[in-house]
């Protein structure tokens, strides 16, 4: 068969576990040649559209209770995703989810609930869960 060689019906770009990520050629500390793993951006902007969708028909539950939510959901996506050289894609999801959350609550009346500072100092108080690597594949 001529083309792209397969091995067990599978391309070269697709071995691995291709519903996760994506594989992405990169160099080590110390210059070596290594994969990285990191989050499909297709599968990045589904969740994305998932969470602008379920924050929005969550607003107008007290702020406690949407953070918890909210919280309970990153912790998850941080299991799934938080593998060794994806931390970017999951500190990007959290940002993500930061500026949904400030859309929402800023549309729960007519007037402005929050700035952006005074939203930041919001979060002080209710924090939304960091990001966490929590399967290294290297050891």
């Amino acid at each position: 068969m001529r083309g792209t060689p397969h091995l067990n019906g599978l391309s070269p770009q697709n071995r691995g576990a291709p519903s996760e990520g994506c594989d992405v050629c990169s160099h080590g500390r110390k210059g070596q040649f290594r994969v990285k793993r990191k989050t499909s951006k297709k599968k990045f902007a589904k969740k994305c559209k998932e969470m602008n969708q379920l924050i929005s028909s969550i607003r107008p539950w007290p702020l406690n209770l949407i953070i918890e939510k909210l919280n309970q959901i990153l912790v998850g996506y941080y299991h799934y995703y938080g593998i060794t050289d994806n931390y970017d894609s999951i500190e990007r999801f959290r940002n993500r989810i930061e500026k949904i959350l400030f859309y929402w609550l800023n549309r729960r009346s007519q007037r402005i609930s929050y700035t952006w500072p005074e939203f930041k100092d919001m979060l002080k108080v209710y924090p939304l869960a960091p990001p966490k690597i929590y399967v290294s594949i290297y050891g």
